[in-house]
């Protein structure tokens, strides 16, 4: 599978999804970010009788750095708050996908770098 997708970054994983998921899900709790919310694509799948491997889409935030962000840049409304896919690949490895700060920077003009804390924390969860 490619995993060099413009705009993505990739982060290889080393425990289950669930694993992931829940290490993250803590880590975002202890460093203020709201959880708007846990998508599980597979028990969605599995409600209307499909399969696929483990994947879960999380939704999250910071209101008081986004909400602003957002009133100066409104376009940046179609991104954030920040999302966060852990899923497992055919060959059986995890990975975290999330959109590049730059790629949302230069999508949306930006002339700082909000994403510091978000990145800090998705790299925490691997």
């Amino acid at each position: 599978m490619n995993m060099q997708i413009p705009g993505l970054i990739n982060l290889e994983c080393k425990d289950a999804v669930a694993t992931i998921v829940a290490r993250l899900e803590t880590l975002l709790k202890e460093n203020g970010i709201k959880i708007f919310s846990r998508i599980d694509q597979a028990e969605e799948a599995r409600l209307v009788g499909l399969q696929m491997r483990p994947m879960v889409l999380l939704i999250f935030g910071a209101p008081k750095m986004g909400v602003p962000l957002m009133i100066k840049y409104p376009s940046l409304a179609i991104d954030v708050p920040f999302r966060a896919l852990v899923w497992e690949s055919a060959e059986g490895k995890v990975w975290l996908t999330y959109n590049s700060p730059e790629t949302l920077e230069q999508r949306h003009g930006l002339k700082e770098s909000p994403f510091g804390t978000m990145v800090d924390v998705l790299k925490a969860a691997v």
